[in-house]
């Protein structure tokens, strides 16, 4: 099934929880809302899953309005970030429960209830635990088995509302892979709501980026990741640094550096920040001949594979964080207190909304060399 919403509004009290939300989710992908809380991602769920109604603004169901229908009529299955699963049943029972109350005319019978749960119990690999309940589950148990309840009414959609957020790290790196493989297997439409970063360029086909209940992004999780369509969605996807200077005719001249940014050649005298993710910088012992930005290594941490070094600017002594291979930095031997020289591989460029009212919105960055 496909899903479709168009201009979608929605208010609580004085907060503008949606602003004019217009969106596509195609036909058996798993779509990712990503955002920090309060942006408006669960709000959008709800209102798709027909448990909140917007103020203004149409839900398409294969392109049916299905903005008036209630909740039982859009086949949804929902699956909530605790579980929501009934205490004094059975693992059996919690799964069976949408099967027994369908009315008696679409209700299956004891029989083909039994059969239908137990391939679902196989499909989440939790079928040696029919006869326990919750509370003897652990937390990645218990959610797996609310997917599989949500399964059981053959939904056309699924929703789900940060599903491993109450989990523990290695817990959701394990679930988000199994939830990869079984949407896969199933091919379900579904709509993933996170604040997880990692977890929607993991699970996801298509990003969806909220901020302020508008949409700032949609696109594949490398385009989203690669291509930020603002400053918003690069600071959000990742650590980041940050580049403030001048941009006069093509460069920007930030402190003592300074950074191509052909596509600006029209901006004058105007502001500009590059943006710089700690992978993408180089870093080597100083030498005055050499262009880059002068800096003293402050610390060093190492992460496994990744040693993960902090930097303090010469001319402004504004924190740089650079992510090396551990046997680049060994090799080196940098020393704390160290005069190192830091030059960017790839960065994008934004400009001030003041400072080029002519660029198009897709294309108010650039990426720049030093």
């Amino acid at each position: 099934m496909s899903i479709a919403v168009k201009q979608l509004n929605k208010r609580f009290g004085q907060f503008q929880a949606l602003n004019n939300v217009s969106l596509d989710f195609p036909a058996g992908e798993l779509t990712a809302l990503l955002g920090p809380s309060g942006c408006g991602k669960t709000t959008l769920l709800r209102i798709i899953a027909g448990l909140e109604h917007a103020d203004s603004g149409q839900v398409l169901l294969d392109g049916e309005d299905a903005t008036v229908k209630h909740v039982r009529e859009r086949q949804v299955g929902f699956v909530f970030q605790h579980y929501a699963l009934f205490k004094h049943m059975s693992i059996f029972d919690n799964v069976a429960f949408g099967l027994r109350v369908k009315s008696r005319q679409h209700r299956p019978s004891e029989a083909q209830i039994r059969e239908k749960v137990k391939k679902l119990l196989d499909l989440v690999q939790l079928d040696w635990l029919a006869d326990r309940y919750p509370s003897q589950l652990s937390g990645g148990q218990r959610q797996r088995i609310a997917l599989a309840r949500a399964l059981a009414v053959e939904p056309r959609v699924l929703l789900l509302d940060e599903p491993f957020g109450a989990l523990d790290a290695k817990v959701r790196k394990e679930l988000r892979r199994w939830l990869r493989q079984l949407h896969d297997e199933l091919h379900v439409t579904s709509i993933f709501v996170t604040h997880d970063q990692e977890e929607a360029l993991e699970v996801s086909d298509q990003i969806i980026v909220m901020n302020q209940g508008q949409v700032e992004q949609q696109g594949s999780p490398e385009q989203v990741y690669q291509y930020p369509a603002s400053p918003f969605v690069y600071g959000f996807l990742g650590s980041v640094n940050l580049f403030h200077g001048r941009l006069h005719e093509g460069i920007l001249q930030a402190g003592t550096a300074s950074f191509n940014a052909p596509e600006h050649q029209h901006v004058i005298d105007g502001s500009g920040t590059a943006y710089v993710r700690p992978h993408e910088l180089d870093v080597q012992r100083y030498s005055p001949d050499m262009p880059g930005l002068v800096a003293q290594l402050k610390r060093v941490h190492s992460i496994g594979p990744l040693t993960q070094l902090e930097l303090a600017r010469e001319d402004n002594n504004e924190l740089i964080e650079a992510l090396l291979p551990t046997e680049y930095y060994a090799a080196r031997q940098f020393k704390t207190g160290e005069t190192l020289l830091v030059t960017p591989r790839r960065l994008h460029i934004f400009t001030s909304p003041e400072s080029a009212p002519i660029l198009k919105a897709d294309s108010t960055f650039t990426t720049a060399q030093l």
